[in-house]
């Protein structure tokens, strides 16, 4: 969306317009779903925390700033939620199996398309096993395309430190990806008779 549709659409919230909501809403929704299903990896808590994002939108629609962007805005909401959900229980997470949301690009044969869906099940593999700090700054800015100075603001740090905890993730899931790539670690072993 471009700038100039978004600040009129956030004019529009302001005074409570049912249709920039509508339209927020439809440009959002599936990312903002997408995201807190990687960090949560539980579809059902994901829709919780969502539902939630949406209810604080609505209710902070009409103080929003002239000015405010609203991905950033939408999904610093999203993120503190998840961060006050797992504080709030106090639990780490225990799910290993990875949803398979990862978008891939459609494959031209049936070669292509298994490398494809295998790779595809290897990095949502790493991914989920990353820390939720690094994984949520690869979803901000690989997945959802966020810029980093805005996806720095929405982790709440600064520019330096969201770059090197990018850095840190990138390298850290180059690492896992690596590992489960390793001879032994797969379906086929070689078995010394």
């Amino acid at each position: 969306m471009d700038r100039d549709t978004e600040l009129d659409l956030v004019s529009r919230l302001r005074t409570g317009d049912a249709e920039a909501f509508d339209i927020v809403y439809h440009s959002f929704n599936v990312r903002l779903f997408t995201f807190l299903a990687r960090l949560m990896r539980s579809r059902e808590r994901a829709e919780d925390l969502l539902e939630e994002t949406w209810l604080r939108f609505v209710a902070h629609a009409d103080r929003l700033q002239p000015d405010t962007r609203l991905g950033p805005w939408l999904f610093t909401v999203a993120r503190n939620l998840h961060a006050s959900y797992w504080r709030s229980r106090l639990v780490e997470e225990s799910c290993a199996d990875a949803l398979a949301l990862w978008p891939v690009a459609s494959a031209r044969s049936p070669f292509d398309e298994t490398a494809g869906n295998e790779l595809q099940r290897r990095i949502e593999a790493a991914l989920a096993t990353l820390p939720v700090s690094y994984r949520e700054v690869l979803l901000l800015v690989g997945v959802e395309g966020v810029d980093q100075s805005e996806a720095a603001a929405i982790c709440g740090i600064s520019g330096t430190a969201f770059r090197q905890r990018l850095k840190r993730a990138r390298d850290l899931l180059a690492e896992r990806l690596e590992e489960s790539a390793r001879p032994g670690r797969g379906v086929l072993r070689e078995v010394n008779t």
